[in-house]
């Protein structure tokens, strides 16, 4: 019996990208992986968090993403933190090589997760946010926070 391997199964999300940069653009690119690396993330295991991208001789590279050995592996385990090849379109590599090497920018994965079976990547082109625009984003979640609950306690009067 075929296993239904529609819909997007989210693997593991970098939080912390989201607080620390401004999302310009954002692409979905497909990964090289080998067998291990997919059986540890179909068992939800990786973390984006000192994760980036970067180009180098037109090609895309994902660094610093961790995904931890497979624990039932063999001698053929992968490293954990090694660079893996991201699968992007010619004009799209182009596009971020050229956005990345202007001032302040960076490329960050968001979101590691499975679509149709295969595992793909979310990355974004960002700037970093200032100290002062971090402590702004956490103002302004905090005050609809307690905007939201104001209004579902009046509802319930």
């Amino acid at each position: 019996m075929a296993k239904d391997t529609s819909g997007r199964k989210l693997v593991a999300s970098n939080k912390k990208a989201r607080h620390d940069y401004h999302i310009d653009e954002t692409y979905e690119a497909g990964l090289v992986l080998t067998g291990t690396e997919v059986k540890a993330l179909r068992a939800g295991r990786a973390s984006l968090v000192d994760g980036f991208a970067s180009v180098d001789r037109g090609e895309a590279w994902l660094e610093g993403v961790h995904i931890p050995e497979y624990t039932e592996g063999t001698w053929t385990n992968h490293a954990p933190r090694r660079k893996r090849k991201l699968l992007l379109h010619r004009r799209q590599i182009d596009e971020l090589e050229r956005e990345s090497q202007a001032k302040g920018r960076t490329i960050v994965p968001l979101a590691l997760y499975f679509v149709d079976g295969r595992a793909k990547v979310e990355i974004a082109l960002a700037r970093g946010k200032k100290e002062y625009d971090k402590r702004h984003t956490l103002r302004e979640r905090q005050e609809n926070r307690e905007a939201q609950a104001a209004m579902s306690l009046r509802r319930q009067r």
